[in-house]
């Protein structure tokens, strides 16, 4: 699973890589965009890169050489997997990717030597692994990556009509090979084992599975009357009629791998089903129950039925999927069983008679085969990894000792290096300009200088209480300005975060010293200003340059498509839940996961209580004043109210889910303050997954919704509906995605709360410490 993740998993980060180069080339993302900007695409100087990039995750996905090697150690799987696996799904990913993206990468002297070597290369290698393998499982896993190279080259050689054959083999493969895995699994489960050396003879023991898989092997070796044989002979006849430079090598490469394919066909029948007697099995083979046999039965009726009458079974699918593949008028091309004495049926016949006499001198061959130097390319591939894993951990062992000043220096300069870089390889502009401001000098000064003054006196001050509570006060005068500023669902926001954070902060500050470490060395000090003063006006430097960058905006779209398009008169929350609803829910998504991941940190934490304060004082006996309780619990209806106001009116007023959570946050938040931890761990749920899904389905859910009526996934729908004595009522489906946004955001703080309050109960000693 590693090898398959790792070889897989890369492969497909460069696949990405290749698809942005390509949209960039385009111009779009959408598909059909991409595909007819064929020409645009192969004159483009990045066309290379980015074919390279789109060929290195199409041929790890299907195992090409030499990135094959995944494949066969992926046969550890169970014999179901296994027939999915190499028949349908991971392994044709690649070559479907080559047969969509063959309009825009196509047709071009790169593509042709590029994906037809690799796959001449891969078609040859793996029928000759093939034959020497003596696992049934092993067997059929080289095979399935010797008719992947066989259809990456039909796709490699870039006419119209090898497209069309590549296809036709996608799905004949598909079928016979998914019947050959069943096939072997029920051969493993009868017997025991899969070793060829010892299940022979099974023909007598599971007559009709062997007939059975008999069938679906001929396919795969090109028997006539069977699916495997049309597709072979159009592959026969591509490699014959394709031009020079190659035109005497294909055809003969084309009949060395049929052979090679009739004989690790013929073995597999020979060796497990004739053969003589089986060999010390481990248990007494017999037929199958009937519905484990049945879809081996329902597949090979499929290769015999496409094998015999081709035009009426699989020619519909065929040209539907070819029509897609070369987006194009189709060449003229015949599924029949006769096409008359010709070439491919000569190289069709001598891959038959030629795959049986390799087969008849199989003794000589193995001896030689035996004779040669292993060849293992897993362990190159698991040197490779113990490498990189070495020094992936050298690497953050450089960084990662537990300075949290190092952390930040690096985050930092990361950042603002990483911003200045992306400013100077972007357009050119005008210089650093000074935005005109939308509030008068005097506000603005007097908001900097609280600010300032804020951030000062917290840097100075060594007991943590006031700490926290001056870093509320940059909080809170940041919220100051968002209201002088005009933006109120900021400031909303930014009000409702301060109150929450800092109550949950002094939660915390239970279980730390009450005050800081002893002051640091000068140098540590002098450190600490140089990164501050590098990031602060790194960050301001960076943000005076975007903002003095020319761009056209796109706020002007915003306010006019606002009411038309999101159906609310707050462009802020249509923004959040409309335009820019799937950014939204990714930010959820995160934060379900930050509750989960905080949960485990909470529930594997032992802190001991502290018995006294920090100046020696044991702690009140009247932990909870009654009349601070008996407050907040009035306090919580009346919050759950504004919330529900705030919820509802959010499209068209300043608030939405997002807010309305943080307000019924902050008043749970106050019950577990003025109550303790036993009041709150008896009322608040202790397993918050199944809440996290709840917010999580109502605000896909409804994205999902949208295509049923054909539309974009979270195109939102509104309209008016009128009540009796209600009046006029405005309805969105933005309502129920606003109300998955509350959900998460509400159950984020009730999980921290739940978490804590089991913290606070596994860490009293006796009642030494508050509850």
């Amino acid at each position: 699973a590693r090898m398959a993740l790792a070889v897989t998993g890369g492969g497909g980060l460069a696949l990405f890589a290749g698809i942005l180069l390509l949209g960039e080339i385009a111009g779009s993302y959408e598909l059909s965009v991409v595909l007819e900007a064929g020409a645009q695409i192969r004159s483009d100087p990045l066309y290379t890169p980015a074919l390279l990039l789109i060929l290195l995750g199409a041929f790890t996905k299907s195992a090409q050489f030499p990135f094959h090697f995944w494949l066969p150690n992926a046969m550890a799987a169970p014999t179901p997997v296994s027939a999915y696996l190499h028949s349908a799904t991971m392994v044709k990913a690649g070559v479907f990717l080559l047969a969509r993206l063959y309009p825009a990468l196509g047709s071009s002297d790169l593509w042709f030597w590029l994906v037809s070597g690799t796959g001449a290369v891969t078609l040859v290698y793996a029928a000759a692994i093939a034959l020497f393998r003596h696992d049934i499982k092993g067997l059929l896993a080289y095979s399935t990556i010797s008719h992947l190279g066989l259809i990456t080259l039909l796709f490699g050689l870039d006419t119209p009509l090898s497209v069309i054959a590549g296809i036709f083999h996608i799905i004949n493969h598909a079928v016979f090979k998914a019947s050959l895995f069943m096939a072997a699994g029920i051969v493993d489960h009868e017997c025991g084992t899969r070793d060829m050396r010892r299940v022979n003879g099974m023909f007598r023991c599971m007559p009709i599975t062997a007939t059975l898989a008999i069938i679906a092997a001929g396919a795969m070796a090109g028997v006539p009357l069977l699916n495997g044989f049309l597709s072979k002979e159009m592959f026969f006849a591509e490699t014959v009629s394709h031009a020079e430079p190659i035109s005497w090598a294909l055809p003969l490469l084309a009949t060395v791998a049929g052979m090679l394919a009739v004989a690790y066909s013929s073995r597999f029948v020979h060796d497990v089903f004739f053969n003589g007697e089986p060999v010390n099995l481990p248990r007494q083979p017999h037929e199958p129950p009937r519905w484990m046999r049945a879809p081996i039965e329902l597949l090979v009726l499929l290769c015999l039925l496409v094998g015999v009458v081709p035009a009426w079974t699989v020619a519909p699918l065929l040209t539907a999927a070819a029509g897609a593949a070369l987006q194009g008028p189709l060449p003229d091309f015949q599924l029949a069983l006769w096409h008359g004495f010709n070439k491919p049926l000569l190289m069709s016949l001598l891959a038959l008679a030629g795959g049986i006499l390799i087969y008849a001198l199989r003794r000589p061959l193995f001896a030689w085969q035996e004779q040669l130097p292993p060849l293992h390319p897993r362990t190159a591939f698991e040197r490779f990894y113990s490498l990189l894993a070495l020094n992936a951990r050298r690497g953050v062992a450089l960084v990662d000792n537990g300075s949290l000043q190092r952390y930040a220096a690096l985050l930092f300069a990361f950042v603002v290096l990483l911003g200045i870089w992306a400013y100077r390889s972007g357009p050119a502009g005008g210089g650093i300009r000074v935005p005109a401001l939308v509030a008068d000098e005097a506000a603005v000064a007097a908001l900097c200088v609280l600010l300032i003054g804020a951030v000062g006196t917290t840097a100075l001050y060594r007991e943590r209480l006031l700490a926290v509570i001056l870093v509320s006060l940059v909080g809170l005068a940041v919220t100051l300005a968002f209201i002088r500023l005009s933006a109120p669902d900021l400031a909303l926001t930014q009000l409702a975060v301060e109150m929450g954070t800092i109550i949950l902060m002094l939660l915390v500050l239970y279980y730390l010293p009450p005050r800081s470490a002893p002051k640091s060395s000068a140098a540590r000090l002098s450190r600490d200003l140089l990164l501050a003063i590098f990031a602060g006006s790194g960050m301001g430097l960076l943000t005076l340059l975007m903002l003095s960058a020319p761009f056209a905006s796109i706020s002007g779209f915003y306010l006019q498509q606002s009411l038309p398009g999101g159906g609310g008169a707050n462009v802020v929350n249509v923004i959040l839940v409309d335009f820019r609803g799937f950014d939204t829910l990714g930010e959820i998504t995160v934060l379900a996961m930050v509750a989960l991941a905080s949960q485990a940190l909470l529930d594997r934490l032992a802190l001991p209580a502290p018995a006294r304060d920090g100046d020696g004082r044991r702690w009140a006996s009247d932990l909870h004043p009654l009349f601070l309780a008996m407050l907040m619990r009035l306090l919580l209806p009346l919050a759950l109210t504004v919330s529900v106001y705030i919820c509802l009116r959010g499209h068209n007023a300043p608030g939405g889910g997002f807010v309305a959570g943080l307000i019924t946050s902050v008043a749970l938040v106050m019950q577990y303050l003025a109550n303790g931890s036993d009041f709150a761990q008896r009322r608040l749920p202790q397993r918050p997954a199944p809440l996290l899904a709840l917010g999580l389905l109502l605000a896909a859910g409804i994205g999902v919704a949208s295509w049923a009526f054909d539309r974009p996934f979270l195109t939102s729908a509104h309209g008016h509906l009128r009540l009796p004595l209600l009046g006029d009522i405005e309805l969105a489906t933005a309502m129920v995605f606003d109300l998955g946004v509350y959900v998460v955001v509400v159950t984020v703080v009730v999980t921290v709360l739940s978490g804590l309050g089991r913290l606070s109960q596994r860490s009293r000693l006796g009642d030494e410490g508050p509850a």
